[in-house]
Parts: structure tokens; sequence; C-alpha cells
């Protein structure tokens, strides 16, 4: 009798579609690894997943979830870098095409034809999982599961904070956000030497007590703060050097190129989930440079995963709950809201608990 797992589906595009179901737990292929999963988080997109209305290839019904930890259960043919026993998180594309322009020059996070864990291949809201060798990514021993499975923001984070924008010392960095990602993109800025300002608002308040106490050195709240004000006293006048929109809110993207000084650069890493309006025409006036940034790549992971060896970067405190995966609705929900910074998923035995 085969063996069975338990596995949160995406059962079919539109809002909702979502189920836990009883599955085969899947072997491992010539040069694939069976990971038994340890704990999964729940990202922004996520939301986007269960809603319908993510901008990345879906292949419905999958199993969803791509940011996790855990530890090497079963090997495939061939796996030569890899062994049983080993602690383990994982790059979340399952497939490039590797000849495109970006594979090549190593940016396969932005392959056209990119497939990924918890979109297009079965994912990581279950026991276990199987990925390429290649995907895996060993996790040293002084990190803990809790901290391996967001690893994979923190490396989105570094994509954007490192890769992307380039932070300097002494750059003014507003970060729109105080959610996990703006979380560790602040850590990131202020550990590239910029001086940081992060901004939420009311629901965000804990989140914005909480950065304080890990070390970033401003926190604004907009509903109760004059933020235009804040910000030319504290430049001068001149506005902000960079501007990272994290939150996904249309009204932070325009108060963020609104912040910005002339010359300065705005990053967009916040998903909306929809169009929006807002003044492009300030970036030519501004003469600001804009770009975006999505997931990430094996540059970022290597970094990453020094930065928690070292423990340069704060993780644990942003773990503010873990739930078995029989109360997803729950995580899911509390994520929406906005309660707490990171919510965790760990495996259960049946759908009888």
């Amino acid at each position: 009798m085969n063996e069975k797992m338990i596995g949160l589906v995406k059962t079919s595009s539109g809002e909702g579609n979502m189920e836990l179901q009883e599955l085969p737990v899947p072997e491992p292929k010539a040069g694939e690894v069976q990971i038994a999963i340890a704990a999964t988080g729940i990202c922004g997109s996520d939301l986007h997943i269960y809603h319908s209305d993510i901008a990345l290839a879906m292949k419905p019904p999958v199993i969803t979830g791509h940011e996790f930890s855990g530890v090497v259960s079963k090997i495939g043919e061939g796996v030569e870098n890899v062994k049983v026993g080993d602690r383990v998180s994982a790059i979340t594309s399952f497939k490039t095409c590797g000849i495109c322009i970006n594979c090549k020059s190593g940016k396969t996070n932005i392959c056209q034809h990119k497939k990924l864990i918890g979109y297009w291949y079965d994912g990581a809201f279950a026991n276990y999982i199987v990925i390429p060798e290649a995907n895996v990514q060993i996790l040293p021993d002084n990190v803990s599961f809790h901290e391996g499975a967001v690893l994979e923001p923190l490396c989105c984070a570094i994509e954007a904070t490192i890769e992307l924008t380039r932070v300097k010392p002494e750059d003014t960095v507003v970060v729109m956000g105080p959610g996990l990602i703006g979380q560790l993109t602040a850590q990131l800025a202020q550990l590239c030497g910029g001086r940081v300002i992060l901004i939420g608002t009311n629901k965000d308040q804990q989140r914005l007590e909480l950065a304080l106490s890990l070390g970033i050195h401003h926190t604004l709240n907009l509903e109760t703060a004059d933020v235009n004000r804040y910000i030319s006293d504290f430049t001068n006048g001149s506005g902000v050097d960079i501007v990272f929109e994290c939150s996904g809110a249309p009204a932070a993207a325009r108060q963020g190129l609104q912040l910005l000084r002339r010359g300065g650069q705005y990053t967009q890493v916040g998903l909306f989930g929809k169009p929006i309006d807002i003044d492009f025409e300030q970036i030519a006036y501004k003469e600001a440079k804009v770009t975006g940034s999505l997931g990430q790549n094996w540059l970022n992971w290597n970094l990453a995963i020094k930065l928690l060896k070292n423990k340069r970067i704060q993780i644990l405190p942003l773990v503010s709950e873990v739930l078995p995966l029989d109360r997803w609705k729950e995580g899911f929900n509390n994520f929406e809201k906005g309660l707490g910074t990171k919510i965790l998923l760990e495996p259960i035995s049946s759908l009888s608990r």
C-alpha cells in the first residue's frame, strides 16, 4: 500500500478553491531529492494564489507553499551532493529553460519559462516534497528549521536591496510596509550603512515596535505622523535617496514616489494583485531610477546562508506564530489581517486531528 500524506491543494483557478487532501507521498526520480518538511512559511503570494490574482504560471491542482525547511528523507539515482539526513531549504524555481539570456546570466528568477514550486509543481504545505538536487540548499548547523523556512524571503529581500538597488553608506532609505519582506529589507539596508526609516499604518504598530526592538533606526506611523514633514526635516528638504515599496499597497507606492529625491532610486517589491493608478510622470521629472524585484536566485541564497550562519540578520523574532497545517485558514486570515509578521505551518499526520 502506498504511503499517504496531507497536502494543502489549490484545486482549480478562481477565488478560494484550496483544501487539505490525502495524497500519495511523492517518490524522487533520478536527480531528485525527497524532503520531509519541518516548516513552511505563509507568503503574500500564497494569499494571491488563494484569491487567484497572481500573475505567475500556475497549474492546478497543485500543492501550494514554497518557503520551507526540512530533512532529506530519500535521494534518487545519480544524486551525489546531497545525502539522507541533510537539513535543507530550497530554491523555488523547480524548472527554468536554461537557454534564455536571463538564465545564462544567473537571473533564473526572471526566466520567462520558469515553473515554480507551489505554483506549477507540488509545493511544501505537505509532509513531503520532491525537488531537483540542484535546488537544494544545505542549512548550517546553527540555523534552525524555523530560520530555514524564512530563508527564501530573505533571499528575495537580498535581491531587492543588494543586487538591484545597492544601498550605500549614509543613504537615506525609506521602506514602505513593515511586514516580513519590509523588516528584512530594513535590516539589510541598515547592514549596508543606510539610514533606514520603516513606515507603516495603525495596524502595523506592533510590527513597527518590533522593528525598533531589532535595532531599526527610525519608524513612522503614517496615520499618526506627518510623514512628508518628517522626511523633509530628516533630509533637509531634498527627499530620500532610496524607497523600497514592500507593502503592495497602491497608496504606499504613490507616497513613496513623492518622498523620493530627484535622481533617487525606487524599487517595487510588493505585489498589488491588480493594476493601480500612479503619477508615472514623476519618474521623468525626478529622473528617478525605478526597478522591480521578483523572487530570488542562487547568488541570493549564497549570501543569505552566510548572513544567517554569522548571525548578521535576525529572523527568529519575526516568526510570530507556528500552526499545524490543518489550521491553515486561521494562518491565512491572520496574515491577511496583518496580525504578526511571519506565520509558519507545520505538517500533520492525518485529517482527523
